[in-house]
Parts: C-alpha cells; structure tokens; sequence
C-alpha cells in the first residue's frame, strides 16, 4: 500500500506516540476481515445500461411482461420506437414482482409543455414500493409554477432537491436512486425509516435524506405497518411522460 507523504508522517508519529507510552501494536492480521467475501458483479460499459445481478425491468423494446395495473390488468401505456409512453386515464402501473431495499435506474422524458395544461407539467412519479414517491416533473429553467417539493427529483411533499439538474422537455432524463427501505418492529412499530439517496442526470440531488412516511398529498405522512418487499410503482397523472431502460438491484 502507499501512503503520501503526509499520511507517513502522521503515522510515524503515531508509531512514536505509542513506543513512548509503552503500547504494542497487535499484529497486522488483526484488522484483517475474511469473513464475507464480496460477489462478483460484472459493470456494464456505461452508466446508463444494467449491471450484471440487475433485474431489468423494461428495456425500451416492448417487453412489459413484468408490468401491470394496480388492478392485475395488462398495462394499457403506449410502445413506441423510444420506450413506454402513459396514455392518459389508464392509471399507475407496477411491477408484478415486490421489492424493499434497492438501487434503482429509470430514465424519463416529459413531453411538449404545449401539452399540458395548468400546473400538470409533465407529472409522474417513481413510486418506492409503491408508497415513497420520486417526483417527476418538467422542471427545466424553473418557474413557480409548483412548490419546490413538488419539482422534478424531490420527494414529493417532504425534500426538496439540493439542485435542479433537470434537462428541456422532451430531452431524455435519469434517475439514480439508492433507497433504504424502513424496518419495522415485531410489534408492526417503526424501527427504522426509509432513506433516500438520488442522482438526477448524474448530479446528487437527494443525500441520504430521511423519509417521514409515505406520500400524503393533504395532511403530514406517517408510517404505517407494511410487507418488507412491494411493487415498484410508476405514476399516471394525466400527462404523457415517457420510460425506458428502467432496472433494479435488491439491497
């Protein structure tokens, strides 16, 4: 191992510190761990594609076999040459398989502004478990047409993103997104909330940030008891936002 030159002068005087006091050093072994050696995962060649213990979720080529409506129905959302698109009034879809704790890449692009009407400026949402949403919104060169925890990359209604890193409509965007889902105890009380951690278009927007419950639109969110693994849930909220090259790795 090398060290700099400040890092060697630090630990020669700690070495000097500890002969002066009479301290022996237990041997080098002692702070070697073996006890869990870390799997292999091969890397894919860039960011955007899936590593290799991903599961993909939705490639951008048609495939929606692991998708449905809350209701178990086939999704209904539009296929085109780029990805998914919603289709209005066909409501949220999810995965049919159930996920806690995980790393998450999505990527999204909102439609013409001339679209949509009001304050539904390419609106969705990336639901975590179905219950802690990721805001999507069009939110490039941001007016207030929305508060700032309602803007693309905030938790909605809790967080506001440190930046906006958001890209013009109509430009594909990305989420990165490490959550930490909450745990709770045998008495179906909290022990632990969940934690979010996002990087929108390669820049960190959310650090770690503690979830206060599930989204609420009205009211304060509050956990409540739920399954340790549900579905990963996309938002449809009457705009026609587009996916692709969404996949997960569990935690």
């Amino acid at each position: 191992m090398k060290y700099h030159q400040g890092s060697t002068i630090l630990l020669l005087n700690i070495l000097l510190i500890q002969y002066a006091s009479g301290q022996t050093l237990p041997p080098a072994s002692a702070t070697e761990d073996w006890s869990t050696k870390p799997p292999v995962v091969v890397p894919a060649e860039s960011a955007e594609l899936p590593p290799s213990d991903a599961v993909v979720l939705y490639s951008g080529k048609g495939d929606l076999d692991q998708w449905e409506h809350l209701d178990g129905s086939a999704v209904k959302w539009e296929i085109n040459a780029e990805g998914m698109m919603i289709v209005p009034k066909t409501t949220d879809i999810q995965t049919k398989q159930k996920f806690g704790s995980a790393q998450v890449h999505i990527e999204w692009k909102t439609p013409d502004p001339k679209e949509d009407q009001g304050m539904n400026r390419g609106n969705s949402g990336v639901f975590l478990m179905g219950l802690y949403e990721l805001q999507i919104y069009e939110s490039y060169n941001y007016e207030t047409r929305i508060y700032y925890n309602g803007q693309a990359g905030s938790v909605y209604k809790q967080h506001i993103p440190l930046v906006n890193a958001a890209r013009k409509p109509q430009a594909w965007q990305s989420f990165d997104i490490i959550f930490a889902a909450p745990v709770f105890n045998a008495d179906k009380t909290l022990k632990t909330p969940a934690y979010m951690t996002v990087l929108h278009n390669n820049v960190l927007i959310l650090n770690h940030v503690e979830l206060k419950g599930p989204m609420v639109y009205q009211g304060f969110p509050k956990y409540e008891y739920h399954e340790a693994k549900m579905p990963l849930r996309l938002q449809e909220h009457g705009s026609r936002v587009s996916f692709r090259n969404i996949w997960i790795r569990e935690l």
